[in-house]
């Protein structure tokens, strides 16, 4: 008779040998694209604020400098018309916000999954976890729920639902797919964020002149990746390899970044200084992350920031003393998208091995082996990935 079988021994059983692995990235917005050069006239036509001339006159400078070329926004002028009291800053007006992103923020995740499905090439049944995340409205059971239900994923699909943590998610979201895929043997994890603005969009207040620079620069995206560990290289595709994740909060940053929510929907208060606080700290986070592994110079390694505003992206350039090139994949996804909060990493990321591969580069981290992925959030939150690219043909 088999004798019974220890808690190491099915420990063991359990534990993959390599290290977590994004297998494929896919990515979607919405149809409707605004110009950031029409967007300030737009804005203050479509809220009835035009007699506001001097905020509409700060705000277009704000656009003007924001280095964001378009957005695609799910709201368009009809859903206003439709919901007039999302125009208003001060209506209440959260049950029209909520039916909008309950609904949509879970069909703009499909289509990003629905292409980093197809990339991976496996059949979704493969699938034993999914992760989703959004700061775009609430919801039981969430969107996690109704994404599976989309999909069509097994019902034993083991669901993580994270809501209400902002731009640093898409560091958080790799960071528990790490720990997911290395715990679980076989695992294959699909991870989504999708944001819509609906749940933050509202008309210009001269009382609140900082709620104008959420309106200059969040944007509606999803993005999701496969991630799972000891692929099988004669099907799988591996990209860039997860080794290290830290999540730590800014010191002397309570109230830097909050979002509340109210009647009036998803309220944002930005500070000032949020550049210069996280410019001030990004040193001590490369340090703890780099050190063990050698590294010093920090324009030997790839480069993958959350592009909350190009003046986060200056200041940290300027600290750390990087090339211009190499918050390049950076500042190209704020241009062509805004800042889509959870997915914007994620952007990056996909656009960072495409024009790798573009380009003939080595790797898919621009030719370099070693990079790091940072998320910035309420909080002030940062979470930190260290990554490892592949050689360009094994990812293709």
């Amino acid at each position: 008779m088999a004798g019974i079988v220890s808690v190491e021994e099915i420990r063991k059983a359990q534990t993959a040998a390599g290290p977590a692995t994004i297998l494929s990235i896919g990515t979607a917005v919405p149809s409707h694209c605004v110009l950031q050069a029409d967007y300030p006239d737009y804005y203050f036509r479509v809220t009835n604020s035009d007699h506001l001339t001097k905020l509409k006159e700060k705000f277009r400078r704000m656009c003007e400098k924001s280095m964001i070329k378009k957005r695609y926004l799910h709201v368009t002028e009809e859903i206003l018309k439709e919901n007039p009291s999302m125009r208003d800053y001060w209506s209440p007006s959260l049950d029209a916000r909520q039916d909008i992103v309950v609904v949509e923020v879970p069909k703009l995740g499909k289509e990003a999954a629905v292409k980093a499905i197809k990339e991976w090439g496996q059949p979704k049944s493969k699938i034993t976890h999914l992760i989703f995340c959004t700061t775009s409205g609430v919801d039981m059971p969430g969107a996690d729920y109704q994404l599976t239900k989309l999909l069509g994923l097994r019902p034993s699909v083991k669901r993580t639902m994270i809501y209400q943590q902002g731009c640093f998610a898409g560091g958080t979201v790799l960071r528990l797919s790490k720990d997911i895929a290395e715990n679980n043997k076989g695992a294959r994890i699909l991870v989504v964020c999708a944001e819509i603005t609906a749940v933050t969009f509202r008309g210009p207040s001269e009382m609140h002149p900082d709620s104008l620079v959420g309106q200059a620069l969040f944007a509606d995206g999803a993005a999701a990746l496969i991630v799972g560990a000891d692929p099988d290289t004669k099907i799988e595709r591996p990209l860039f390899q997860l080794v290290w994740t830290a999540q730590t909060i800014v010191p002397d940053s309570e109230g830097s970044i909050d979002g509340h929510l109210r009647e009036v929907g998803l309220a944002f208060h930005l500070q000032k200084d949020i550049p210069g606080l996280i410019a001030k700290n990004i040193e001590k986070s490369l340090e703890e992350a780099f050190k063990p592994i050698g590294i010093r110079d920090y324009n030997s390694i790839f480069w993958i920031a959350h592009p909350g505003g190009p003046a986060i992206l200056d200041q940290v350039e300027e600290k750390i003393g990087l090339k211009e090139e190499k918050l390049r994949a950076t500042r190209h996804v704020l241009s062509e998208y805004g800042n889509v909060s959870s997915g914007c990493v994620l952007f990056i990321l996909d656009e960072m091995r495409k024009k790798s591969l573009e380009e003939g580069k080595a790797t898919t981290g621009e030719g370099f082996e070693w990079g790091v992925l940072f998320g910035f959030g309420p909080g002030l939150t940062v979470e930190t990935v260290v990554l490892h690219s592949v050689p360009i043909a094994s990812a293709h």
